[in-house]
């Protein structure tokens, strides 16, 4: 039979699910994606990722490159369910791309390679979904690969995540003769035919009965351990009916509590369907989400996704297309109709509405309105970036944001041609606006233009959006890292006084400071000032101030970062002394302080997983020590050897040729941002032009 999706007949909440596909790079997130699509009727022709002819992976890099760069949203309907899919990146270097979309998502489908298991890649956005508290199930893909093994991926699932996870399929056959799986919570065997997405459901096949049967019972009393409601049925009855344990299974995804695993081949269109209906029977929808909170006139505020309640939502992203410019948006209270009049809640500005579509991937289809638990991109907005509240102007609302990775990454950019300096400045501020993780200043000593943004093909991909989309040639300097000074020794009881008379209202402002470091790259500020020597407004003038001397360190004029300053006492003026004096004293006073302190260079380091041939891992280990890394771990399997290390981002510029060089092709890598390091004495005199660390 073929099992198409139905038409959405209802519009409750209990019948939405917003979700997203995670994965490493590969893994088969965009295939899974499209069949998805396919299984659902939302598309009648299947594309590929090879050939370049997917539905999500739309735009020309994405198709040129293999990959997905940008997250992409689109819409089917399963069962009577309106799903919101968003295609995520794999590669770390868009990892911000997954966290705006995590930020607006219910649950997410978590693709593992059944050869590699949890992968580099894998874990982190598995810990981004951790930290949003995103519930997830997990799908094992590509069974029909040589190697394939559902129970090692696993027991790395396991391993590596620290998650209990609850296998509830058992595979039909091994690597190219997988056919299809056994549901074990229905009891029942789904076969898929050759070439072909439609499938067969039957009894049992008579070789696995045995094995489904002791698979069923571990997942019963693994459920039961978790469950106390499974657990009573457990003991009185000694197994779980089905209802049971699909019930128990849902509300253990919903805690976090277990992990439900299935598995297929996306590629050869095996195991979709029970996918979705797993989408449907354990994910969460809007309704059984917490009220969303926000904070309104400095109190916090609670609000349930109800249509009829004052509108709010939050803009996720911000892409210009032929259409306009389109701000995505997911909707948490009331309903959104065109034309409406919105408020950005952090400016005060309103906004109209011009459209309101439903996007699929690069295709849009117009609607009246969009209700609590949409996700949908609106036309008409000028000034909403990615992070921006909207909500009723009778009724303002700021909800959290998502974070923005810090950079660590830049290159000079120049136009080629002078006349198109002014098109090219034009093309990078439209770039900071659709990716906040893109970073454009101009060097105060150069004079150049530089981006900054999360690694090499971050800003190779901007940099060749610019080319193509705006029609601008841009010549690129050479890659430079996003370096951080830190204080290994404090100071205190530092006097500064801040005086300055000019004619007028003169300036006074006096304080003491104490500055120690921190263990986290991250700045702190308090004061202990009593008996009103220094008023609460004029404490946090210092703490501005303070803020503006991180700006640049004294040892190469680098961001400073990992320390705590603590205003301990000071004086004022009952003419002179001004918020603006303060602000002065704290900038002052901290560069004074920095300036006796002792501070070292910190550098982003990586961590690094390389997969070489085993004749080629000495050759991989010599160059890794002559880049400075640091190697943590060393397996091997099937003539192959993955060697850990953790590396100085700086380093790894131009690694993937020398890399191929070395192991003819043959050797690969993933890297994941792994903190910041102190740079050694050695090293630290180049970069700062040949000042030591104080």
């Amino acid at each position: 039979m073929r099992a198409n999706g139905r038409p959405l007949t209802t519009t409750s909440l209990t019948a939405v699910r917003n979700l997203g596909i995670l994965a490493h790079v590969d893994a088969g997130k965009t295939t899974i994606t499209e069949r998805i699509l396919f299984a659902t009727g939302a598309i009648h022709k299947r594309g590929e990722v090879h050939h370049g002819t997917t539905v999500t992976d739309y735009d020309p890099q994405e198709r040129d490159r293999g990959i997905t760069i940008f997250a992409a949203a689109v819409s089917c309907t399963w069962g009577g369910h309106h799903v919101n899919l968003i295609d995520t990146p794999g590669h770390v270097d868009f990892s911000d791309e997954v966290e705006r979309s995590l930020r607006v998502l219910d649950g997410a489908v978590a693709v593992f390679d059944a050869v590699a298991g949890v992968e580099p890649q894998s874990e982190t956005v598995w810990r981004q979904a951790d930290r949003h508290g995103v519930p997830r199930i997990a799908f094992v893909n590509k069974l029909d690969r040589a190697g394939a093994d559902l129970d090692t991926a696993v027991a790395s699932i396991r391993r590596r995540l620290g998650v209990v996870p609850l296998v509830v399929q058992l595979p039909i056959g091994r690597e190219d003769d997988f056919t299809g799986v056994v549901d074990l919570v229905a009891m029942r065997a789904l076969r898929w035919r050759a070439g072909s997405a439609d499938f067969e459901s039957g009894p049992v096949p008579e070789p696995l009965r045995e094995e489904a049967g002791r698979r069923r019972r571990l997942l019963e009393e693994t459920v039961a351990e978790l469950h106390a409601e499974a657990l009573e049925d457990f003991c009185a009855d000694s197994a779980l009916s089905d209802g049971t344990l699909a019930r128990a299974l849902r509300e253990l995804t919903l805690r976090g509590d277990g992990v439900v695993v299935l598995c297929g081949s996306a590629y050869r269109n095996r195991g979709i369907e029970p996918l979705l209906d797993a989408v449907v029977a354990y994910l969460p929808a809007p309704a059984d989400m917490p009220p969303v909170r926000g904070t309104a006139d400095g109190a916090e505020q609670e609000r349930a996704p109800d249509p009829a309640e004052p509108f709010a939502a939050l803009a996720f992203k911000v892409t210009s297309t032929a259409t306009g410019r389109l701000t995505y948006l997911r909707v948490y209270v009331g309903t959104l109709r065109k034309g409406a009049t919105v408020l950005d809640a952090a400016t005060g500005r309103t906004e109209r509405v011009g459209r309101i579509l439903r996007v699929q991937a690069d295709r849009h289809e117009d609607r009246e309105e969009a209700v609590a638990g949409d996700i949908v991109a609106v036309i008409g907005l000028k000034s909403a970036r990615a992070g921006t509240t909207l909500c009723a102007p009778g009724a303002p609302l700021v909800l959290e944001p998502p974070t923005v990775a810090e950079p660590v990454v830049s290159v000079a950019v120049e136009a080629r041609r002078n006349v198109d300096t002014g098109r090219l400045a034009s093309a990078l501020a439209r770039l900071a606006e659709e990716d906040p993780s893109l970073v454009v200043r101009s060097d105060p000593e150069t004079g150049q233009t530089v981006l900054s943004g999360l690694g090499e093909l971050h800003l190779e991909v901007a940099v060749e959006k610019i080319r193509r989309g705006h029609g601008v040639e841009v010549v690129v300097g050479r890659p430079q890292v996003s370096y951080r000074e830190t204080v290994v020794r404090g100071v205190t009881g530092l006097v500064h006084r801040h005086v300055k008379q000019d004619g007028g209202a003169g300036q006074f402002a006096h304080i003491v400071l104490d500055v120690e470091p921190l263990d986290e790259p991250v700045f702190e500020f308090r004061s202990t000032v009593v008996g009103g020597r220094v008023p609460q407004e004029y404490a946090r003038a210092v703490e501005a101030g303070c803020r503006d001397a991180l700006a640049e360190g004294p040892l190469g004029g680098y961001p400073v970062t990992g320390l705590r300053v603590t205003l301990t006492d000071g004086a004022t003026h009952s003419k002179d002394s001004s918020e603006m004096a303060f602000r002065a004293a704290g900038r002052f006073g901290l560069r004074e302080a920095l300036r006796l302190s002792t501070v070292e260079l910190l550098e982003p380091v990586v961590e690094v997983t390389v997969s070489v041939p085993e004749d080629g891992v000495g050759g991989v280990l010599g160059d890794l020590a002559a880049r400075r890394g640091r190697v943590s771990g060393q397996t091997a399997e099937a003539g192959t050897a993955v060697i850990k290390a953790a590396v100085p981002l700086a380093e790894l510029f131009g690694y993937a040729s020398r890399l191929r060089g070395r192991t003819q092709g043959r050797g690969v890598f993933t890297t994941r941002p792994a903190g910041l390091a102190p740079v050694p004495a050695s090293v630290a005199a180049s970069v700062t032009g040949g000042l030591p660390a104080r």
